[in-house]
């Protein structure tokens, strides 16, 4: 059962306006996660002229690297004060990057919108994952792409995310995540086939070094035993023909 004192997704509202401050550790760390993820997702994405939706963009670490590879990016997240600073931001730098204010269970686009969904840090938190994966399947175009990370349920999982970033080094806040929550592998592919979307290869993420400010730094890992990346495809009629 999911505990009611984790999942606490007011942090994002909390910190808003520190998102691109470089003052906040654990905000930094999400910073720090981009590189490491574009590394893989970047065979697999032809990103320059792509309409791309950033889902849980929070504050726009991932739409902004985004748009400098040359996508179209929307962002969505259902933090306000989180999109307040990913668009202020944006237009403090020249960024031509939409931000809207939304629900991953009810997406406010039409069908067949984007060649490319991404969707980092974000599964692990939702309230009805079949209904945000049938979403994404919807708002794809035929042949579109879903790229992804979350959160193995594994104890070695709850034991690096949970006791150790969160209890002991304080990585994260204290709260962030719900292990009730968090998706095998097995788990996700049933839900990606069940959105008519086609699973694809997956590849663990995790830290690869450190950086000047001792933050870790990240990149793909050959286990997938705590945090995973995966892509999937929609199917070139729009089904999940293969």
């Amino acid at each position: 059962m999911p505990d009611t004192a984790r999942n606490d997704l007011t942090i994002y509202d909390d910190v808003a306006a520190q998102w691109w401050s470089d003052e906040v550790r654990w905000v930094r760390t999400l910073k720090n996660m981009v590189p490491g993820r574009l590394r893989w997702f970047d065979r697999f994405a032809s990103w320059q002229g792509a309409e791309v939706l950033d889902l849980g963009c929070a504050g726009g670490f991932m739409a902004e690297a985004l748009d400098a590879r040359g996508a179209h990016v929307t962002g969505i997240d259902p933090s306000a004060p989180a999109i307040a600073a990913a668009r202020a931001h944006a237009q403090a730098t020249g960024r031509d990057i939409r931000y809207d204010t939304g629900m991953g269970e009810e997406l406010p686009y039409p069908d067949a919108r984007f060649d490319i969904v991404v969707c980092v840090d974000v599964l692990e938190h939702v309230s009805d994952l079949d209904r945000v994966l049938a979403e994404v399947a919807r708002v794809l175009k035929p042949g579109g792409i879903f790229l992804y990370d979350t959160i193995n349920r594994t104890p070695l999982a709850r034991l690096g995310v949970i006791t150790v970033a969160e209890d002991i080094l304080r990585l994260l806040p204290k709260g962030t995540h719900d292990p009730a929550l968090f998706i095998t592998p097995p788990e996700l592919e049933a839900g990606l086939v069940g959105a008519g979307l086609i699973p694809g290869e997956s590849k663990g993420l995790g830290p690869r070094g450190i950086n000047r400010r001792l933050d870790l730094t990240f990149g793909p890992l050959p286990g997938r035993f705590i945090l995973y990346m995966g892509v999937a495809r929609k199917g070139p009629t729009g089904s999940a023909d293969r």
